[in-house]
């Protein structure tokens, strides 16, 4: 109970923190909440990209509770949709036009599932092996798959004649995904977050798995004497998370986008990271915080017509949440490994 109130008050102290700073902005707290819901609930275009923000986040959160439980700081989740991004447009490109769009839709998610993966085992491999903290690992990470987007909209995959930050050329028409009408969500990528979301309840709850992912994160050494395979378990974990995120990269480029663009990520896979902290890596509260900060994005673009404030003060709000439930005393379900501790240790560990 002591827990939830400090929580509750957190999040009042954040609310308070950003109406102060609207008041000194000369503007109402009142008409920025009510912007706020205008702006994402006032059409169904609106909706529709709370909707479609919604499925990535989601499913970059849900592979995060893995790397969370074992006690991992992956910051490298961003570099992993990046990542799912590059393949589904590569998997997208290797098919003649004509092909039918199923497979190829198909096809594109399974190699963005795959090239996450394998983008999370490396990051893995960098910690565990290479003796880098997971931090830097991931941080490192995210910088190559950006810099390989780059290269590939402005080298081999440019538009003809020209390149430009708006992206390769558009996918034909037949490989997009379906979406409600003329809008951006797409029932089949909320269907698969969903889905993922439960997925990893399941697994982390009420599974074996789930049971040795805890053991690594409370206590590398002590799983080790019990028998579980450290290692095997560290880079199986990057990999899920890496499966997730790669996924919602695939479906920012075959649902949203239609096109690999310098900023695929939309930097949701950071947002996650803020998502999973706020619900103190606890998957009940994933779901409703990651609605909540979908709202936020895209009910902030009204800001600047309604107001005439800055849309990045949604980012205020996100940013002023995170810290405030950082700076709670000590949570029980926060990740326990010490981050200054050798990642040699943990090898030897395993």
């Amino acid at each position: 109970m002591k827990s939830w109130l400090l929580r509750v008050g957190a999040v009042g102290l954040s609310l308070a923190f950003v109406a102060l700073i609207c008041v000194v902005m000369g503007a109402s707290p009142v008409d920025v909440a009510v912007s706020f819901w205008d702006g994402a609930f006032g059409t169904m275009d609106q909706t529709a990209r709370v909707l479609s923000t919604l499925s990535p986040l989601l499913l970059c959160a849900s592979g995060l509770l893995f790397t969370f439980r074992a006690g991992l700081y992956n910051l490298g989740v961003e570099g992993q949709l990046v990542a799912g991004a590059i393949a589904a447009t590569g998997v997208a490109h290797f098919f003649p036009s004509g092909s039918p769009g199923w497979l190829v839709i198909g096809l594109a998610l399974v190699g963005g599932m795959v090239a996450g993966a394998l983008w999370g085992v490396l990051t893995g491999a960098l910690h565990v092996f290479g003796r880098v903290n997971e931090i830097f690992a991931g941080l490192g990470m995210n910088f190559m798959a950006q810099g390989a987007a780059i290269y590939l909209i402005f080298g081999p995959w440019k538009r003809p004649g020209v390149a430009s930050m708006a992206g390769t050329e558009p996918m034909d028409r037949s490989l997009w995904m379906e979406t409600v009408g003329s809008t951006d969500a797409s029932p089949t990528a909320l269907i698969l977050a969903l889905l993922a979301a439960l997925f990893t309840a399941v697994v982390i709850q009420r599974t074996y798995f789930g049971l040795r992912t805890r053991a690594v994160g409370q206590n590398l050494r002590a799983a080790r004497v019990l028998g579980v395979p450290a290692v095997q378990q560290l880079l199986i974990v990057f990999a899920a998370c890496g499966l997730f995120a790669g996924l919602a990269g695939a479906l920012q480029v075959m649902a949203v986008f239609h096109r690999l663009i310098p900023n695929i990520s939309s930097n949701l896979g950071y947002l996650a990271l803020l998502v999973v902290m706020l619900a103190s890596f606890d998957m009940r509260f994933v779901l409703p915080i990651a609605i909540f900060f979908s709202v936020l994005n895209v009910g902030s673009l009204r800001l600047p017509l309604t107001l005439g404030l800055e849309s990045s003060l949604s980012g205020v709000l996100q940013g002023a949440l995170a810290l405030v439930v950082l700076l709670l005393p000590r949570q029980e379900r926060s990740p326990k490994r010490d981050l200054g501790r050798a990642p040699a240790e943990q090898g030897r560990g395993a």
